[in-house]
């Protein structure tokens, strides 16, 4: 995607192979300076005060009608003696042009400090722009030895004809909360950012600056108001305080049950038990539904409980689904989802919200947000789940419901320069997330969709999200083939697919079955893209498959972020099937009910075996997760797992219950067309 000029290629490659140690800006055994000045360009060379190059680089170098040079400039300088860094950039291209100048920082270690700090200035005959991207890069490694890119940025503005000292806190550059062994130093001219296309601007002094005064940080935790209870208490009597909170809870953790031999009773009969967790686990005051239980080994409810008493925003909008999907199945009647329904939105208006937007988690018992951050992909759930009520009883909650989506601006969440939808918005640091979503095939795209047909955001975007990356993303799990422009909508999109066993696929991002099909629980994504998604879906589901029984000789199928059955949450995926791709290991019975419709007699048979290997089953349904290497089993439900998968069966049971209410909403009816125009093939 981006590519350096020849000449620093070599510099760029050497300093990130040939790792260097690292450097402070002082003696090991001296104190940090307050301030460390990076670059003050006064060596009259291009060259840091780290003793690191710099140079520029462009998105596009084959396009002439864009440029950029970097130079030094001894007549414009903040001091009185030295050199400015002058920068001559032109993104006025045809074409969406992007480039801009990086300095290497050789590892530097940045954690002494709080802010980075430099002078700017424009030129008052060439012209500038008064707005511009900077960011800092570096090499994180993972726990399981990957390496990934993470990246800090912040958008200055306000430039002008005179030189400005810009101060800018560590902390709101969100997306590195380590700022040790540094990378890179970038600033970015954006065609679509810019005021002016093309001039000359001027930077001096690049410093880190230690003030003391570091400002709010996204890890800041939210201040309790309230107390859970009047006293502290041990683990056991908080977990039977909880439980008074409940609806319900189970009598036993394990079911010795026979499941009849007819496979359409055998999934009502699961229906019926996935309901139970959400008929059980809701408290009863606030009627929200809680993030997660788990039970001890030894199989005994009273012993070693734990209750997740907070919630997540998609799982109050899947608990909405949920609850029609409740009354689809006969197990309550209309008046009693109606009652459900409106009792959740009463909580729901009342929640503490940012721009009408709910916070992402809240604990339940105190009914307060535990978070800082506003998801656009988990408010775009809750939406959905609205839009469903909505449409299932119109009558009754119609208005209500109408009154709350109108409310939710999902242009909030969009980067217009990107074209792609931020992650989220962090409030008390008063700046989005550093990253977007800007793959089409993973679970937002359901959100996108939303956020287009409610008329937030224009059309375009959907055709911005990346099929595949183009061949220069190195580190992909292969390159794409038949990568090249198409057009729809008079909208320009990049194609291209990834091969399995000859089988052509558009890649997700980890290759999970949540990531490909999640969105089919309000999207008829088979009936109404044959040629695009719903061909997707189906050869994802497919490759699943064969890539657990045949390539791992696992007994069972079905891959999807869940529990770890030793202890906490991570993602499991077919490595092929992603851009980047997830790690195996862990089986998950939600990712094969999301599967049911693409592959019914495997999946059948899955959830037969799965029944039969291992003790996985209880008064709710599925346990959450399986480790096909040692059969061991994590007793733990997750409200997210567990909706997908009662929804996935009301939708394969009662004739796409779930998909039809969205269907039935002019919100789908502006954007369907979304989906019949794209061939993924052609």
């Amino acid at each position: 995607m981006r590519r350096l000029k020849p000449a620093s290629l070599i510099v760029f490659i050497s300093l990130f192979l040939f790792r260097p140690q690292v450097l402070s800006g002082a003696e090991s055994n001296k104190p940090e300076p307050a301030t460390f000045i990076i670059a003050d360009f006064n060596n009259g060379a291009m060259f840091s005060n780290l003793q690191t190059e710099m140079g520029t680089w462009e998105m596009n170098p084959e396009d002439e009608a864009q440029s950029i040079e970097a130079s030094l400039d001894k007549n414009i300088k903040m001091g009185k003696s030295g050199y400015s860094l002058k920068i001559d950039y032109n993104v006025g291209s045809p074409k969406n042009a992007v480039n801009g100048f990086w300095m290497q920082m050789r590892f530097f270690d940045a954690s002494p400090y709080d802010h980075f700090e430099f002078y700017v200035k424009g030129d008052k005959d060439k012209g500038s722009t008064g707005v511009f991207k900077i960011e800092f890069k570096k090499l994180n490694r993972s726990s399981d030895g990957e390496e990934e890119t993470v990246r800090g940025s912040f958008i200055v503005k306000g430039v002008t004809g005179e030189w400005r000292k810009i101060s800018i806190p560590l902390n709101v550059m969100n997306g590195i909360t380590d700022w040790k062994q540094m990378g890179e130093f970038v600033i970015t001219f954006e065609k679509r950012r810019v005021d002016s296309l093309k001039g000359t601007l001027y930077f001096d002094d690049l410093a880190f600056v230690k003030t003391g005064s570091p400002g709010p940080s996204i890890s800041d935790p939210v201040e309790h108001k309230a107390k859970k209870t009047k006293t502290a208490l041990p683990p056991a009597e908080f977990a039977k305080f909880l439980i008074k909170r409940l609806k319900g809870f189970p009598s036993k953790v394990f079911l010795d049950k026979t499941f009849p031999k007819d496979d359409r009773a055998m999934l009502m009969e699961i229906a019926k038990d996935t309901w139970n967790y959400f008929d059980m686990f809701v408290d009863k005051n606030y009627q929200l539904p809680i993030d997660n239980v788990e039970f001890a080994a030894d199989g005994t409810v009273s012993g070693g409980t734990k209750i997740g008493d907070y919630t997540n925003i998609t799982n109050v909008g899947l608990y909405l689904m949920c609850i029609v999907a409740g009354y689809d199945f006969k197990f309550i009647t209309k008046e009693d989802a109606v009652n459900r329904l409106n009792l959740t939105l009463d909580s729901i208006e009342k929640l503490e919200k940012y721009k009408n937007f709910p916070y992402n988690y809240y604990d339940i018992t105190i009914f307060q947000r535990t978070s800082n951050f506003v998801s656009f992909v988990d408010s775009g759930w809750l939406a959905a789940g609205i839009v469903v009520i909505k449409n299932a009883f119109p009558e009754i909650l119609g208005e209500r419901c109408r009154k709350i989506l109108d409310g939710m601006d999902f242009s909030f969440f969009y980067d217009e320069v990107e074209e792609e939808m931020y992650h989220g918005f962090y409030t008390n640091i008063n700046h989005y997330s550093d990253y977007n979503y800007g793959v089409l095939y993973t679970e937002p795209r359901a959100i996108s969709y939303l956020a287009i047909g409610k008329g937030d955001v224009p059309k375009d975007h959907w055709f911005k999200l990346a099929r595949t990356f183009p061949d220069t993303w190195a580190w992909q799990t292969q390159m794409p083939k038949g990568r090249r422009e198409k057009t729809y909508l008079g909208c320009v999109t990049e194609g291209g697919y990834y091969t399995y066993n000859n089988t052509k696929f558009v890649p997700s991002w980890g290759g999970s079955m949540f990531e490909a099909l999640m969105p089919t629980i309000i999207i008829d994504e088979k009936r109404l893209a044959p040629k695009g998604l719903g061909a997707n879906d189906e050869r994802h589901v497919n490759i699943q498959i064969k890539y657990a029984l045949e390539k791992l000789s696992y007994p069972v199928f079905g891959m999807s972020p869940s529990s770890i059955p030793e202890g906490g949450y991570s993602e499991y995926g077919v490595k092929p099937l992603g851009i980047k791709g997830y790690k195996p290991g862990v089986v998950t019975p939600h990712a094969t009910f999301l599967a049911l419709e693409f592959a019914p007699k495997e999946c059948i048979a899955n959830i037969r075996k799965m029944l039969k290997l291992y003790n996985v089953y209880g008064e709710c349904g599925f346990y959450d997760a399986i480790n096909v290497e040692t059969g061991k089993v994590a007793i733990k439900y997750l409200c997210l797992d567990q909706a997908m998968s009662f929804l996935a069966l009301d939708n394969y049971l009662n004739d796409g219950a779930i998909r039809r209410r969205f269907a039935a909403d002019s919100i789908n009816r502006r954007a369907v067309e979304l989906l019949k125009v794209e061939d993924f093939f052609d």
